[in-house]
């Protein structure tokens, strides 16, 4: 890819993206062939409802690349609270502040749908020490852990952050 493309940044799929999500996803060697299905399905129910899923994607590219990507949504019966459901970056861009950046464009557009408070889960396996610490560097505080939530020994770590309110609701 040439050296001068610009990482851009997109909210609407397209049909390759589930090919492309399954990728990155399971490039990362963090989750297992489920997760990684479960994350193609988000993708299907966004292309299949539209806004109706309660699924919203940003996706960051260099040229034909996908470099890594969100997933969230509102919490059905909650008024101003969210899921992030997926942050994944291409594992040889890890480490460089795309993540950061990913997730800082992701609460910005949460943040002017309305979002007060986001959530993230994660495991309490050794092997997601990086991802807590990447959350707790961001801003975000521990809120829970729910021990053997997903294996016995392997519980599940929430974390949260406050944005300021915005005023703009949509």
């Amino acid at each position: 890819m040439p050296e001068n493309t610009q990482t851009v940044y997109r909210q609407e799929l397209k049909p390759g993206d589930r090919e492309e999500v399954g990728r990155i996803v399971r490039a990362t060697g963090f989750f297992s062939e489920e997760e990684a299905g479960i994350a193609v399905e988000l993708v299907d129910e966004r292309l299949a409802r539209g806004e109706a899923s309660g699924y919203h994607f940003l996706f960051a590219e260099k040229g034909e690349s996908l470099l890594g990507y969100t997933c969230f949504g509102p919490i059905p019966g909650s008024a101003h609270s969210y899921d992030l459901y997926w942050i994944v970056v291409d594992p040889a861009l890890q480490g460089r502040g795309m993540g950061r950046m990913l997730l800082a464009e992701s609460e910005r557009i949460m943040a002017q749908r309305g979002a007060r408070r986001i959530y993230a889960d994660t495991s309490s396996r050794s092997q997601y020490e990086s991802t807590r610490a990447f959350y707790r560097a961001c801003g975000y505080r521990q809120e829970a852990f729910l021990e053997d939530f997903y294996a016995e020994g392997d519980g599940k770590v929430i974390f949260v952050k406050a944005l300021p309110a915005s005023g703009s609701r949509s």
